[in-house]
């Protein structure tokens, strides 16, 4: 019995002093709040952080990208207004060409052509304007009648034949009188009867509807 009770003291010695034990390591981790920050900074993995705007106030990125937006809007600004420039000085130029060309076509259709004030002169003058108003003849033709009938005198006058004793005596390069100079007269050319250029175009005109042509004249007609 003696040894027995000893035994059992013994045995529950050695359990409360492990309970103990125990009991003040738990005490001791409380106390020291358990692992150390530097222990677990070591043991968390590292994170890069990017720059946080306060607010109202931007990174140095967002203002490297904004001034990068803002020149890119500017020089497309510039840009445009270079080719509305260049739009504007090429049409321009296309109208100054397009009236200087006008102008010159204008001059060439104005300026009337110069002849000579004389017979050969009057007779190419007289095919110019036939030739616009489709009156046939030729230089030769007109030159043979204008010999045959006043020599080349714009101013002749017959003062002889039937016409003259009737008062209407025969004038000019081609000898007409003035009412076929009136029925057939060239516009464009004077109203004189005399007119050298005025008389031959009537003539041609009147020889025309007669006779087909001044050509077909080798006599009076």
């Amino acid at each position: 019995m003696p040894r027995i009770s000893t035994l059992r003291i013994t045995r529950s010695h050695k359990i409360a002093t492990a309970v103990l034990v125990a009991a003040g390591s738990v005490t001791a981790i409380a106390a020291t709040g358990g692992p150390s920050e530097a222990q677990t900074s070591a043991v968390r993995p590292s994170v890069s952080v990017e720059p946080v705007a306060a607010a109202g106030i931007p990174t140095a990125k967002d203002a490297a990208e904004k001034a990068a937006e803002q020149k890119a809007a500017k020089d497309a600004a510039a840009k445009k207004a270079a080719d509305r420039a260049a739009a504007r000085k090429a049409a321009e130029q296309a109208r100054s060409e397009k009236q200087a060309a006008n102008r010159s076509t204008e001059r060439k259709a104005v300026t009337p052509k110069k002849f000579a004030d004389n017979l050969d002169g009057w007779i190419r003058e007289s095919l110019d304007i036939m030739k616009k108003k489709n009156i046939p003849g030729s230089y030769e033709g007109l030159h043979r009648n204008i010999m045959r009938e006043s020599s080349g005198n714009p101013n002749a006058v017959n003062d002889w034949d039937i016409n003259a004793r009737n008062g209407i005596p025969s004038k000019g390069l081609l000898q007409v009188i003035q009412p076929t100079f009136d029925a057939y007269h060239v516009k464009g050319t004077p109203k004189k009867l005399t007119d050298p250029v005025a008389n031959i175009t009537a003539a041609a005109n009147y020889a025309a509807d007669r006779y087909g042509s001044i050509d077909n004249v080798d006599s009076a007609y």
